[in-house]
């Protein structure tokens, strides 16, 4: 069994991967089963039908996930596809305190037509990590501590995900390099409390590997701590944008969790886990 629990497609700002062609790919490379998590950044992306003050890029507005047609060209697909392989329906949302509100209000609308939420950190306080504008001014220090502040006071207001999407993400915008593990500890296992006291889970994302940072997100020692807290609730996913990441290092990522202890990896149906175990 093999499941990729984090994929975008061209409905997402960040991928021009035709949604069809994601689906098609990934039984060519024997995936039995993928879940498309398209991106919502309330604070920094407007919505796709409310484009007014968007940033451009290539000529195009950044904006959110247009749901109504991402999901209606996931049934199409799914219809043509049929049980040849499983495809999921999911979001990730980069959730900020301020923005709680509006993703609430998401979830409300498409209440039955999910499978899958993956609740990420993506900025704080509307500043970016990928362009900088959130690490600029702040030390090495303000860094790791306003990122993990912000995701526990998101995870101590909102219930409204599945699992915790690359909980380590900040390690791979760090310009100053490795933190020590030991001086985010206590906040992060605060927040790991919260996430499995909540019925929630965390993934595993495969893209620390190819973006060189030696490991999966999160590392190896979060993975511990979360299985020593007691948290079983564990997906897997690439974390793709292109044909080449698709799928990329799901095996070793299992294997992983095994030496672990973990006793499977989970997919979802309407927002329930179902353990595949290893």
């Amino acid at each position: 069994m093999l499941a990729d629990y984090h994929v975008h497609t061209g409905f997402s700002d960040d991928s021009v991967y035709p949604l069809e062609q994601v689906a098609r790919d990934a039984l060519r490379l024997n995936l039995d089963e993928v879940c498309f998590t398209e991106h919502v950044d309330y604070g920094v992306k407007p919505e796709w039908d409310q484009p007014t003050g968007a940033r451009f890029e290539d000529g195009h507005p950044v904006t959110n996930c247009a749901y109504d047609a991402y999901l209606a060209e996931l049934d199409r697909v799914r219809d043509e596809l049929g049980d040849r392989i499983c495809l999921r329906a999911g979001l990730e949302l980069g959730v900020q305190r301020h923005t709680l509100g509006e993703n609430r209000a998401l979830l409300e609308r498409l209440t039955g037509r999910l499978d899958f939420v993956i609740l990420s950190i993506h900025q704080v306080g509307d500043l970016e990590f990928w362009n900088g504008d959130y690490q600029r001014r702040r030390t090495h220090e303000q860094i790791h501590t306003a990122y993990y502040e912000e995701m526990l006071a998101v995870a101590e207001a909102f219930d409204g995900y599945s699992v915790l999407g690359h909980l380590d993400l900040i390690r791979r915008y760090d310009p100053f390099g490795d933190y020590p593990f030991e001086q985010v500890r206590d906040v992060v296992a605060e927040i790991l409390r919260h996430v499995i006291a909540d019925g929630k889970g965390i993934e595993v994302n495969t893209s620390g590997i190819r973006y060189g940072l030696g490991d999966f997100q999160p590392s190896r020692e979060i993975l511990e701590l979360y299985r020593d807290l007691g948290g079983r609730i564990v997906t897997v996913g690439s974390d793709s944008h292109t044909p080449e990441h698709l799928g990329s290092y799901l095996r070793l990522a299992y294997r992983e969790l095994a030496e672990l202890g973990f006793e499977g990896v989970c997919t979802y149906e309407k927002g329930e886990p179902r353990l595949v175990r290893l």
